[in-house]
Parts: structure tokens; C-alpha cells; sequence
């Protein structure tokens, strides 16, 4: 029997239920809400419930209700039989007017319970749980407050500032986006500093953080903080790695994770909040992709008015796993009406640089990175292609004559049972990494543990991580290599599944297992991981919770780059197959790519987005 189908529902949500619109955390949720209401709740009102609840689950914060009957039910396949029911969702405009007088909106007969908040915006209603309206208001409501003024600065202290940190300006030279990046986060309470893989982000950041202890003096408070542990550690590396080279930037703060920032208890709440403000100057979040609406809401509610705020990422990746995709958001939507800042014009001189919707996009604080130092080429070109959707272009430029142009060919397209090259590429990754494991040369193994990934959509399964763990053991095992089904060994490639704060290492590190020379442990085994120009050592005990690696998801690959990757496309119906995901897993390789799938596959990811409704790239107001 189907978990997912709740057996006792005999009413409409059933039918959805069965369908597989509906989980049965949805039809349960629905059920829960309308008893406690103490009110006569109709059939409608049920199928909104359980829409609302349904949004959030599947990443959005509301609902729009005009195109309800285009929401694709969550098959495991396009054979099930629930496939040809036609579902009798209810008519928009009947839901609305429904909706507009009941009591999940308008407040119940049991107390103050108001579940639901019904809106209107640019694309029409949008229907919410009240909590996510509300969030997504804050964060409106606190950024357009922060955009309404401008900090006051010098413009020709400015110049100087930025002059000093990236060299004087070349006459005839390419305009400087990160110059550029650098004084409008000094002109602007919150700044957006978005671009792809490569695009030098980290780069911009750490001179831009120079820049404003040029402005701001020596003491100046800075929070440095991302989504997840090992985001924060890879930026914390990159900041450091800048210092040690450079005169202009004394001291660095410890990055840490958005949740310890705004101390994040057991019981779900913060210490952080509009009642006790952070005490920095400057608050930079990373891989803000990856940050959710309501840490969002929580973060910008914990800052004071005099901190200017810098969020940094690309905003085509994989959003966060909960609900929202705050930075697309933000990057899509027009600046708010007001003018560039003129310490801005002065110093950045954006005329004629610049778009005419990228202007607005300055306006509202928003700059994007456009120039790629990661890779060049095929990879640039079909990167782009996948983010622009165009299906078409992406399969010329892999498999048909456009291919050819390029000097080198760096993706490929392979048939899912032809892997004999992704078999060789395993193999060669394999023996570099023991055999610089087991000599004990740390730097060399690190080095051969990056040179190549297979990046999977799914966990589970045949076309999942592990089924192609299974895959890559079974080929290693046969080629000779030593691969123990228990036990750590040397030249094991391990993946950290917790943060650690204790020891330094976080979720989504990879390390490798090497033989210890120093024989400062029993088993003269070790375990190493990266940082920045540093090596971190422990010994394989000290983790607790780690896993090997010989495949993973390109979500945990997010932050992460590779010499070479393996792309396996799900299957043609899977959910996750999408252009952000494609993107995300291609963008990952510095030099080569190949990508496991049907041409159909391919076609499907790059012209499928993740479907995320939000009301923050627009007004909205009560309906």
C-alpha cells in the first residue's frame, strides 16, 4: 500500500491524494486546520488548505490561483493510472470569492487563528499560509526601508579607498565589475552581488571588505556568514588566503553559519531578532541561492539600519531546500524607482556599461558579474545556453556542428549504456588518489580527489548516488583496486554528513583518507581536507558522521568545483529534472564534462525550470 494515500479520506482531497497532488502530510495538515477552526469549512476550502501546505513543501510561498489546474501531479511514473484522472479542481474565480469570506482568512470562531492570507499582485491572487506572508512582508518591507536612504561617503575618499585595494584604474582597460561591486556596497545599505561559478564573487568580496576598512577605519565590525558550514569555511579560506597577501585588510572575523549568527537555539527560536540586533558594521552572506525566506526575514529583522549588508551568489543555481528562492527574487525584479547613488556615478562611472534594466537593477543595489575566470569555451557557452533555456542551442553546441568550432571538446553527451569513457575517467581518478594516499602526500591526494565527480540528481536508485557508488566500487574492484566493504582505508574518499564545530569540518566537506607517515596514530590512517592553502588532519575516529564519496548529489556539489565531471540525468519524468539542476552540475567543471542521459533527457532538463511561486518580485496587497 502506498504510504503517501491516506486511507480514511473519503472526501475531494482524496481524489488529489490519489493523484499524487497531494502527499498525506498535506491532506492530514488540511484535515488538522479546518477542526481547529471551530468553522464549517467547505470543500474548497480544504483543497486551498492543502495547496497552501503543498506550496511550502514543494519550495514556494504561496500559491497563484489562477493556474491551479496546471499543477503537475507528483508521479514515480507516467504509467501510473492515477496519471488520467481528471482532477476537479475548482474554478479560480469561484475559490477566490469562496476564499474571500471564509474564516481561515477573515479570523475563526475558535480565536484568533487566521491560517490563510489571501492577496492580489501583478500575476493575480496569491494564496499563502499566513506565516509565509508574513515573512515575505518583512523582508519587503525592511528592504525598502534600507533603500530609501544612502550612506554618506566621500566620493573622492572612495576613489582613494578603492584605488589603493585594486591598483589604479587603467585608462582603455575593461570596464571593472568588481570595482564597480566594491563602491556600490559602500554607497548602498544592502547590496546584491550576484554571478555564475567563476565570475570572481569571493574575489570581489574580500577586496571589497578592504575597501570598507579603508572607509570605515581599523574597528570595523564585520559578520561573516552562509547557508551551510562549508560554504562558510570555503569563503572564510578565500578571505584569509587575500589577507595573507595583502596590506589592506587587518583582521577577519570567523564566518560561521546564518543559524549560529543569529543564535539559533534547540527549541527553534533565535537569540538574534528586531529586540537584540547584530553589533556589525558589515554582514556579507554567501551563497545566498541557498538561503531560505525565513532565515532571510530573520536576518534582515537582526540587522541594525547603519549595517550595510552584502548577499552574494548565483542566483540560476539550485535554490534552498526550503521554502523560497529570495535571490532570484531579488536579481529578477526592477530597482525600486530610485536613483544610483551619485558617489556611485562618480566613482563607478556606469555609464554606458550597463544595460538599461541592469541600471534599475543598480538602482535597487543589485549587480551582477558577468566575466568567467572558472572555464571558457564549450563549458562557458553551453552554460549559458542551459540558463537562457534554449534547448536547441544546447544540443548543437554538445552534439551537432556548432561542437566542432571549439579547439577542444569539453562536453559530451553519452548514451546511458555507453559509460566506458565515465569507467576509464573513474579508474584514472581512482589510482591518483590511492596512489597519493598511500604514499602519505597529502597535497597530491587532495588534488586527484577534485579532478573528477559523478554528480547524481537523486540519492536513491539505479540512475541515484547509490546506485552509481555500487557502480563505482564494483569497477574498482575489478580493476584491482582496494576498495574494503568495512573499515576506512587509505586512498577512501569521504564526504562529512554533520557539522562539526568542535573539529573544524562541516557538512558537504570532502577529504580523503591517507596513509599517516608521521605513524602518530595506531592504524597510520589520517583523514585531510582542503583550506584554501591549507591542509586540515584528523584522524578518521574523530568524525562523526561521514560517509565514503565516489558519487553525490549535485546538491550537496553546490559551492564545490571539480576538474571534471560525470552529469546522470534522472529519468525523462523525474521532478528534479530542470534547467537550474543541469546548470548547477555543468557549472561545476573547470575543464570537461560528460553527461549521462538520452538527448530527450537533456532537452527536457534545459527546457524545465523550478516552478517556485513567491510575491517578492512584485507588490502585493490584500484582496
Amino acid at each position: 500500500m502506498n504510504a503517501q494515500v491516506v486511507a480514511a479520506e473519503i472526501g475531494p482531497l482524496r481524489i488529489f491524494n490519489d493523484a499524487g497532488v497531494f502527499t498525506a502530510a498535506d491532506v492530514h495538515v488540511a484535515r488538522r486546520v479546518a477542526a481547529l477552526s471551530g468553522a464549517d469549512i467547505g470543500d474548497d476550502e480544504l483543497i486551498a488548505i492543502a495547496l497552501a501546505v503543498r506550496a511550502v513543501r514543494t519550495g514556494s510561498t504561496c500559491v497563484p490561483l489562477a493556474t491551479i489546474g496546471e499543477i503537475t501531479p507528483e508521479l514515480e511514473s507516467a504509467e501510473d493510472p492515477a496519471a488520467d484522472t481528471v482532477l476537479p479542481w475548482p474554478d479560480p474565480d469561484r475559490l477566490v470569492a469562496t476564499l474571500q469570506a471564509s474564516p481561515l482568512v477573515t479570523g475563526c470562531p475558535s480565536g484568533p487563528l487566521r491560517p490563510l492570507a489571501l492577496m492580489t499582485s501583478d500575476e493575480g491572487p496569491l494564496l499563502y499560509l499566513r506565516k509565509y506572508f508574513r515573512q515575505e512582508q518583512a523582508i519587503r518591507a525592511i528592504l525598502e526601508q534600507r533603500g530609501a536612504s544612502r550612506p554618506t561617503i566621500d566620493p573622492a575618499a572612495l576613489e582613494q579607498a578603492i584605488d589603493r585595494v585594486f591598483g589604479p584604474l587603467v585608462p582603455g582597460s575593461d570596464y571593472d565589475r568588481q570595482r564597480a561591486a566594491a563602491a556600490l556596497a559602500a554607497t548602498s545599505w544592502t547590496t546584491v552581488l550576484a554571478g555564475g561559478p567563476g565570475t570572481g564573487k569571493t574575489y570581489t568580496v574580500a577586496r571589497l571588505l578592504a575597501v570598507m576598512e579603508q572607509l570605515l577605519g581599523a574597528d570595523v565590525r564585520i559578520g561573516l556568514c552562509a547557508p551551510t558550514g562549508r560554504a562558510a569555511a570555503q569563503m572564510q579560506a578565500s578571505i584569509n588566503d587575500y589577507r595573507a597577501t595583502s596590506q589592506h585588510l587587518s583582521t577577519v572575523p570567523v564566518a560561521t553559519t546564518v543559524h549560529r549568527l543569529l543564535g539559533w537555539r534547540p527549541d527553534g527560536s533565535f537569540g538574534r531578532g528586531a529586540g537584540n540586533r547584530l553589533p556589525y558594521d558589515v554582514v556579507v552572506v554567501d551563497e545566498t541561492s541557498m538561503l531560505a525566506v525565513t532565515m532571510m526575514s530573520r536576518l534582515l529583522e537582526s540587522l541594525r539600519e547603519d549595517t550595510r549588508l552584502i548577499l552574494v551568489g548565483d542566483p540560476h543555481q539550485l535554490a534552498s531546500v526550503d521554502a523560497g528562492a529570495v535571490l532570484a527574487d531579488l536579481v529578477d525584479r526592477d530597482g525600486t524607482g530610485t536613483e544610483l547613488p551619485s558617489a556611485f556615478v562618480q566613482v563607478a562611472r556606469p555609464q554606458g556599461h550597463f544595460t538599461e534594466a541592469e541600471e534599475r537593477r543598480l538602482a535597487g543595489g543589485v549587480i551582477t558579474l558577468t566575466r568567467g575566470h572558472r572555464y571558457g569555451g564549450q563549458i562557458s557557452e553551453v552554460a549559458e545556453a542551459i540558463r537562457a533555456g534554449d534547448a536547441d542551442r544546447v544540443v548543437d553546441l554538445i552534439t551537432g556542428p556548432a561542437a566542432g568550432a571549439f579547439e577542444s571538446r569539453q562536453v559530451s553527451l553519452l548514451a546511458p549504456d555507453a559509460v566506458e569513457p565515465v569507467r576509464r575517467d573513474v579508474l584514472r581518478w581512482a589510482a591518483q588518489l590511492q596512489n597519493a594516499a598511500r604514499a602519505g602526500q597529502a597535497g597530491e591526494a587532495l588534488e586527484a580527489l577534485v579532478s573528477h565527480r559523478v554528480l547524481c540528481a537523486h540519492r536513491d536508485g539505479r540512475h541515484g548516488v547509490s546506485g552509481w557508488s555500487r557502480q563505482i566500487i564494483d569497477w574498482i574492484t575489478e580493476a584491482g583496486g582496494a576498495v574494503p566493504r568495512a573499515g576506512w582505508y587509505s586512498g577512501e574518499p569521504v564526504l562529512v554528513n554533520a557539522n562539526d564545530a568542535a573539529h573544524q569540518v562541516f557538512n558537504g566537506d570532502s577529504g580523503v583518507v591517507i596513509t599517516d607517515t608521521g605513524g602518530s596514530s595506531g592504524d597510520g590512517l589520517a583523514v585531510v581536507f582542503a583550506r584554501g592553502d591549507e591542509i586540515k588532519t584528523l584522524h578518521p575516529s574523530q568524525l562523526s558522521d561521514a560517509s565514503p564519496v565516489y558519487a553525490m548529489t549535485i546538491h550537496r556539489s553546490q559551492g564545490s568545483q571539480f576538474g571534471a565531471v560525470t552529469v546522470v540525468l534522472p529519468e525523462l519524468d523525474a521532478q528534479l529534472l530542470t534547467k537550474e539542476l543541469l546548470y548547477t552540475a555543468v557549472t561545476r567543471a573547470r575543464h570537461t564534462v560528460q553527461i549521462v542521459g538520452t538527448e530527450e533527457a537533456l532537452r527536457a532538463a534545459v527546457g524545465r525550470s523550478v516552478q517556485r511561486a513567491s510575491g517578492l518580485g512584485s507588490s502585493v496587497r490584500e484582496l
